[in-house]
């Protein structure tokens, strides 16, 4: 009798580690698919309509803009530097852009996975005053990745 009890309890016992680790397999991930669409590269060039921008990933977090005229050479001093940059996600499809903040100006650039046409560049400039006019609208293609 106490065989019987034993070999009954031993099967249940099996019987829910089994389904513990079924049901453990079943669980929803978790949504890390976001941050895998808005991972930035490290340095990127762009080149707009009359700029060249270069966006480095600092080792503090933080992004670092420079810009050229668009026909200088990248090797040469920029025309503008602006440090201490932010990366902000734009909804879940992958869309970000990165805003800098100089006295009376907010640059951002804006990366377009999801748009509304194939034709969209992939990044756009985008240069605000402290009034939220903005001053300075131009899509961009990339140099370098």
């Amino acid at each position: 009798m106490i065989k019987k009890i034993l070999l009954g309890a031993f099967c249940i016992s099996q019987f829910s580690l089994a389904y513990a680790a079924e049901f453990k397999n079943e669980l929803p991930i978790t949504s890390t698919v976001s941050a895998n669409y808005q991972k930035a590269p490290k340095t990127v060039i762009i080149k707009t309509k009359k700029f060249k921008i270069r966006i480095d990933k600092q080792p503090n977090g933080k992004y670092l803009y420079q810009s050229w005229a668009a026909n200088a050479k990248i090797t040469s001093k920029p025309s503008m530097i602006i440090p201490d940059g932010e990366l902000i996600p734009d909804g879940t499809g992958g869309n970000y852009y990165y805003e800098f903040v100089n006295n009376a100006f907010t640059y951002q650039v804006w990366r377009n996975y999801l748009t509304d046409s194939a034709k969209k560049a992939p990044y756009t400039l985008r240069v605000d005053d402290n009034t939220g006019k903005t001053i300075v609208n131009q899509d961009g293609q990339v140099v370098k990745n």
